[in-house]
């Protein structure tokens, strides 16, 4: 009974009262709380902050949010993640630290305490401070609950809908453990968000370092966009409601009805952000190096100070005399374990707006990287680093330049493990000391609402069409980074066979030139902020990967090979395939492939690449929550819960191949 309480609702802190114990060790909350807490604005203002969740880095997370796409076809690491190798990744018996659970409910519960204590007292009328402030702050916790159960929606889908928090009991909390189908959870996370929206100020004190009814509106497109193309591309499979082999119980589920619902919610919102907010201005006056700071477009992402850039809604400060620093810079500048792959690069089109392949006359190749630059999208210009460009001036007391070669060779968390340097947030005043950077981390910006728009119009005409609406956001977003306006310039130019990105697929099918477009768009806006693998799943794009391999620069055909030499002239790179190497082999091809170095049995990507299975698409679920949900713990079918498709109720076993 005290660990399914524990495990089920109230595994979380509240506030700083108490750290991560047995909560069925504590005293009651009405006993820890004070009675006069949670009375005052200040009391409101202070306990939604505490639960801002919000991924950015801190002084050792190495180049920080800016390593969000490694792992897919976008970035790599130096290691590879277990996903990608069906079998490798395997259902946990139990997590060490709860928290560590991702069935965790401590967010939810820290929202549904607060919720369930503070609105009969501003029902009442009885709370203390500016009117407008508290029913801000109360539409913080709105939209923060809205936020924990979205991630529980992507990790595992089908989930159980708690709004209060429950009593003592084990039959409540057993029963309460039962999942609810994935539409009604997303129908849920809108609810929230509408409760936020019509609660929360566009203005919060605080600025955009608070949480604000934009930020609402752009979260409500997300999870519409998201909920709306999952039920869409997965349509007809076990991993939607009602499908073939699906464990849950059935349901009343219309797909095309949720689908319509979904995608007219995704517009509607993303529409007040997009038509409020502009674009941060790109001032296409080209200049490498620390000229970069002065481009609101650049800047917005590595400045100290983002609250005078519109097009940022929420962004975290740093304050070095606070002791709230980052590494990022550091990091940044030296490679900092991640690197674009050759396969992202390519993605990028010209500036006229063809695709490097119907442009012979334009597209120079990738024997330099100022050939593979040329002419090219501004921002892939913008946000990946070129070797030996001037990164600083005026702030110390020499020119400093990146370095002339990529660090390929560097130690595993310094190293650029494709050749491809991350740009997207190195500052011209970047510290050398890794642990002092104080450049401001954007969190949400309006760009995705006009993305959100054009996509979900293309997805309500079958991918054949956009409406007015979209195609003014479209030539905005095509404009800034320096392409046509003309969409049509690019549609009509691309020749799906001849595209490596894996979003030309959904479902196994190739779709529309006109929706890969627009996914090919959001790809090379979101550049290196960690939007990737939520698409390719919602997209369900990824069930074609078979033996796929990360490229890097073109190693071996260029010249860059013979730069890599010691002071005697003598070449650094080994390429033997043996524990000795640094560098794959150039039988293997003449790029670099980060994860064919050494030649192994440790390393299981050597020959064979990334691999999906459709198990992976959702997550598994930890064994003890079905023994603890069990009228029989010896069987574990007696649980009110079922796992995901594809994984067993054993521990330490992958999912079914498929």
């Amino acid at each position: 009974m005290k660990s399914i309480k524990y495990i089920l609702l109230l595994a979380g802190g509240l506030l700083s009262l108490s750290s991560c114990n047995d909560y069925l060790d504590m005293e009651p909350l009405d006993q820890v709380t004070p009675d006069t807490y949670l009375w005052a604005e200040d009391d409101l203002a202070a306990y939604a902050l505490k639960q801002y969740s919000f991924t950015t880095p801190g002084v050792d997370d190495g180049v920080g949010i800016f390593k969000g796409d490694n792992a897919t076809d976008n970035q790599a690491s130096a290691g590879y993640d277990t996903k990608w190798i069906p079998g490798q990744w395997r259902v946990a018996d139990h997590y060490d630290y709860d928290y560590n659970d991702p069935w965790y409910f401590s967010a939810i519960y820290n929202c549904n305490y607060f919720l369930e204590t503070v609105l009969p007292r501003y029902e009442a009328g009885t709370l203390t401070g500016t009117p407008e402030n508290i029913k801000h702050y109360i539409g913080e916790v709105y939209l923060l609950r809205a936020w924990a159960y979205f991630d529980k929606l992507q990790t595992f889908g089908d989930f159980p809908i708690i709004e209060k928090v429950l009593p003592d009991e084990e039959n409540a909390l057993v029963e309460a453990s039962k999942r609810q189908p994935r539409h009604l959870v997303a129908r849920f996370i809108l609810s929230d968000l509408d409760h936020a929206i019509g609660l929360m100020s566009d203005a919060p004190k605080g600025g955009t370092n608070r949480l604000s009814k934009n930020v609402a509106y752009l979260i409500k497109s997300r999870v519409a966009l998201y909920e709306a193309s999952w039920e869409t591309y997965h349509a007809n499979t076990v991993m939607v409601p009602n499908g073939p082999g699906n464990p849950a119980p059935k349901c009343t589920y219309d797909a095309q009805t949720e689908i319509k619902f979904f995608l007219s919610e995704c517009k509607t919102a993303a529409a007040v952000v997009a038509d409020q907010v502009k674009l941060a201005e790109n001032l296409h006056v080209w200049a490498d190096g620390s000229a970069k700071m002065n481009n609101p477009y650049y800047a917005q992402f590595a400045d100290e100070n983002l609250s005078s850039y519109p097009e940022i809604l929420f962004w975290r400060d740093y304050d070095a005399s606070l002791g709230i620093k980052h590494s990022t810079g550091y990091y940044l500048r030296l490679g900092g374990n991640t690197g674009y792959t050759r396969q992202y690069v390519e993605s990028f089109l010209m500036k006229n707006g063809l695709p490097t392949y119907a442009d012979n006359s334009g597209y120079k190749g990738d024997l330099t990287m100022d050939n593979v630059r040329a002419d090219r999208d501004e921002r892939l210009q913008l946000f990946m680093l070129k070797p030996g460009e001037i990164l600083t001036t005026g702030q110390v007391d020499f020119e400093d330049k990146a370095p002339l070669l990529p660090n390929i060779l560097g130690q595993t968390e310094k190293r650029c493990v494709t050749g491809y340097q991350v740009r997207k947030g190195l500052s011209n005043s970047w510290v050398r000391d890794y642990s002092n950077s104080v450049e401001g981390c954007p969190i949400f910006r309006a760009v995705e609402a006009y993305l959100n728009y054009i996509e979900a119009s293309c997805m309500e005409s079958g991918g054949n069409s956009i409406d007015a609406k979209a195609q003014g956001y479209w030539k905005q977003v095509r404009e800034r980074a320096g392409l046509k306006g003309d969409y049509m310039i690019t549609v009509n130019a691309t020749d799906l066979s001849k595209e490596s990105d894996w979003a030309v697929y959904s479902a196994g099918e190739q779709v529309s030139p006109l929706l890969f477009s627009i996914r090919r768009e959001r790809r090379c806006e979101l550049i290196a902020e960690g939007m990737r693998m939520y698409d390719l799943k919602r997209w369900r794009a990824l069930d074609q990967v078979k033996n796929w391999q990360p490229q890097g620069v073109n190693l071996w055909e260029s010249k860059l090979c013979d730069q890599y030499v010691d002071s005697k002239g003598n070449s650094q790179l080994v390429a033997d395939g043996t524990d000795n190497s640094n560098v794959s082999s150039p039988s293997l091809g003449t790029y670099l492939h980060p994860y064919e170095i050494v030649n192994k049995t440790t390393n299981l990507l050597y020959g064979k690449g990334y691999n999906w299975c459709e198990a992976h698409y959702l997550s598994p679920i930890a064994v003890k929550h079905f023994r603890l949900t069990a009228s029989n713990p010896n069987d574990l079918s007696t649980s009110v819960m079922y796992q995901n498709p594809g994984w067993s109720t054993v521990a330490d076993e992958g999912p079914v191949i498929k």
